[in-house]
Parts: structure tokens; sequence; C-alpha cells
């Protein structure tokens, strides 16, 4: 009884904080511009069953992708053994599931099979991160301590809840034994240690209650370190991937504004729409997280910090500051500094302000913690969005910045302000007026004459 207890309040606590954290997390994205998204409800369930749920992009680097899917499966089909834990843990009952026969025993045996395939995983992860050091995943400004250490502490957790598992179904199953009984389930990968903690029934019982426990209290606290972590993506992929953008990657949005008045221009009939009673007048581009859309905030959350844009960015390769990655994660940063502090472990993400990249005065997303130089050195290729395995538009933040400085402050590099001129003047990128055009070809019939 008193178990039972214990486990009702910790398992309230757990799931109660994590509400919690996710309700500021929405208030943070609502900060975000609207913007409509609708309609393709069959194309968007297509592509999140194959890129969210299907891991689709992962597999452009196989090896890391089938290492990926050990880990993601595992996380899937692990939790069924969570509902089993909840009703056991409030109602005092041992393995209740174990009345499903056959099931329950295929159900325990991919199990533990998966359970010990995602602790080679993340063997292997860390290897590649802390000895082999991949570049991708090691490289960068953005990279800074928390980063790194974020990734350690999921992956360490990650074996810690499996080998917990492990050791409560060893006890379990040797307690069961000198009870003359048959322990309900199949467990390929335990069965045969099940004398590695010896036969003493005081000590089984105390592995197995601690493996319980560390298990289930280990996945509560875990699911509570999410919002903090680049792990949040496990539950954030599924939505930012349905809402992810369906129209061709090269199309660019356009600014109503701008729209109306170029009809206008082209069109002396045509009637701009007015401006509804009492809005301030439309800011072009984004120079804070609340300019851009919602749908741009969410990108920032469900960043997995992999790297996979930076590596192919053609601006970063060639040594210029502009990491897509640091884009998205500088987005984030500054959306929880400036909205809801919903994440526990907050402070620990935080670069102090003295560590920015060209920090001002001025606490802005641009400038504050992205710069024009990153900005400009964009390509608009869109190797970063075809990279991302989770369907974020880096660009879109990047042409919004961008918008900002052009529209705004008229702050574009020397030869975007001279080429935006002539097109005023001129109609056309060159500094010679549209009647001169045609000047070259004055000669043409002569030279071609002699």
């Amino acid at each position: 009884m008193i178990s039972s207890i214990a486990f009702i309040i910790v398992a309230v606590v757990g799931i109660g904080l994590f509400i919690w954290q996710i309700r500021k997390i929405a208030q943070n994205i609502n900060m975000g511009r609207d913007k409509e998204i609708s309609g393709n409800v069959s194309q968007r369930i297509n592509t999140l069953l194959l890129v969210a749920f299907g891991q689709q992009k992962m597999f452009k680097r196989p090896l890391p992708a089938v290492l990926h899917l050990f880990v993601y499966v595992g996380f899937l089909v692990i939790n069924v053994e969570l509902i089993e834990i909840l009703i056991d843990g409030t109602f005092g009952t041992h393995r209740v599931l174990g009345v499903l026969g056959p099931v329950y025993s295929v159900l325990m045996a991919i199990n533990e099979i998966l359970g010990l395939l995602v602790i080679i995983a993340c063997v292997i992860f860390l290897v590649r991160r802390n000895v082999t050091k991949v570049p991708r995943l090691t490289n960068g400004a953005e990279m800074r301590a928390w980063p790194k250490l974020d990734a350690n502490i999921i992956l360490v957790t990650e074996i810690v809840l499996m080998l917990a598992l492990f050791a409560f179904n060893i006890a379990d199953q040797k307690l069961t034994q000198l009870g003359g009984l048959h322990l309900v389930g199949a467990f390929p990968v335990t069965s045969g240690l099940v004398d590695l903690f010896g036969s003493d029934v005081q000590t089984l019982k105390i592995i197995a209650a601690v493996g319980w426990w560390v298990h289930i209290v280990g996945i509560l606290a875990f699911m509570n370190y999410l919002p903090s972590s680049k792990h949040f993506h496990i539950i954030m992929s599924f939505p930012n991937v349905y809402y992810s953008k369906l129209e061709p990657k090269g199309q660019f949005s356009n600014v109503e504004s701008i729209t109306h008045e170029i009809k206008a221009m082209l069109d002396p009939s045509y009637q701009v729409p007015p401006a509804p009673e009492g809005a301030d007048p439309q800011k072009f581009g984004a120079k804070d997280v609340e300019d851009l859309t919602w749908k741009q905030l969410m990108d920032s959350y469900t960043c997995t910090e992999c790297g996979r844009c930076t590596s192919v960015c053609p601006a970063n390769i060639t040594g210029k500051l502009l990491s897509p990655r640091k884009i998205v994660m500088d987005t984030r940063d500054r959306l929880e500094e400036k909205g809801h502090s919903p994440i526990i472990f907050a402070p620990a993400r935080y670069q102090q302000e003295s560590e920015r990249v060209n920090a001002t005065d001025e606490k802005t997303l641009l400038r504050g913690y992205i710069t024009p130089e990153e900005l400009w050195a964009c390509t608009t290729c869109n190797a970063c969005v075809e990279s991302c395995p989770v369907n974020i538009n880096q660009l879109s933040t990047i042409i919004d910045l961008r918008r900002f400085l052009v529209l705004e402050e008229s702050a574009a590099p020397a030869a975007l302000n001279a080429m935006f001129n002539n097109i005023e003047n001129n109609g056309a990128p060159w500094a010679f007026s549209p009647s001169d055009r045609f000047n070259w070809a004055d000669d043409l019939f002569m030279v071609s004459k002699n």
C-alpha cells in the first residue's frame, strides 16, 4: 500500500511537471506571428509517415541511420512495458499484462532484444562523439559545453534505463525460480544471467525493487529533461513534419503589403485593401523572435542538433560564419530568454551574454544572437532544408532576418544596394538607362560586313 502511494505521488509529480513545461513551450511558440497552414491533409500524413515515423531522411547516412533506428524503435516499443509498470505501481500488482499469454512473451522478448540493441547503439554513439569525434557532432561555435554534455547525458541515461530494466528482469526470474514457479514471459537476453546476483532472496528482492524503481523514476526524470534537451525532437518532430512546407523548396513567400503595392503600380485600377482598423504598421522581415511565425519557432524546438544542415552548407564548408544549425539553436535560446522559461534545466543550456557572438546591448535575435555576416553568407541553395531529418526550414528564418536588414534598415551589402537602386531606377540590375541597352549592337552590322 505504501509503495503504491509513493508510486502514485512520483508519477503525478513527474507527469504534472512535464505537462507544465509543455504548456510553457506552447506559449513560447504562440509568441510568433500567425501563419495559416491547412489543407493537403493526405499529403501531410504521407510526409509524416515517411519522414517522422519512417526516418526516411536518416538513411542518407546508413550507419547512423541503423543505430538511430535501434534507439527509435526501442523507445517506441519499450514504452509498451511502461503501461504495465504504471498499472503495477498503482495497484500493487506484478506483471499484470502476463494475462496476455503468448502475446506477452513476444512483447517481452522484443523488449529485451531492443533493449540490448539500444545499449549497443548508445555505446557506439558515445564513441563517435567522444573518441572519434565526428566533425558535424562536435565542431561549430554553437556546439558549446552544454550541447556536448547534453548529448552524453542522453546516451548514458538511456544505457542506465536499459540496465535497470535488465537487472529487474534477472532478479525477478531468479526469485520466481527459487519459489518453484516459472516467470511469465520470454527473456532471451537475461534468461542466461539468472545466477548473476546469486541466490539470496533478500538481496534479489532489493535488486529487483531498485531496478524497477530506477527504471520508472528514470523514465519520468528523463521525460522532464526532454524539454531542456535536443532529444525533445522525439516529441516535436511529429507536429513539425506534419506542418512542414509542401511547396517547392525554392519558392519564397511574399510580403503581402509589398505584393499589393506592386499590383497597384502595374495596374492603376487595382485597389489596395485597407489595413485593419487600429492595426500597427506591418514590419518587414524579422528582427526578433516575435516577428517570426509560430512554425519557425516550432522549428527551433524540433532541432536535433545533428549538424547535417551545417555539414552540407556550402558557405560553412568554405569557412564562412554561417551555420544553419546555429541559426535554429540561437532562435530557440532567444525565444526562451524573451518568453517563458519552462525548462527545469534551462540555466545550464544558456550561454552568458558575454559569450554571444557579437553581443550587443540591443537584446534581439538579429545582432544580439545572429550577425548580418552570417545571414549574407547564405546562398539560399536549400541544402540545409533538404538534409534536415525533421523537415526544419532554416532558410525561412534566414530570409526573414535578411528582409528586415534590407527593407527596414537598408543594411544590405553595398553591391546589393547598388543593384536595388538600379532596378528601381533603370528596371534592371545594370547601371545604365534602358534606352541604352542595345548600344552595344550599333556597329554590329558594320563589323559583320567588314
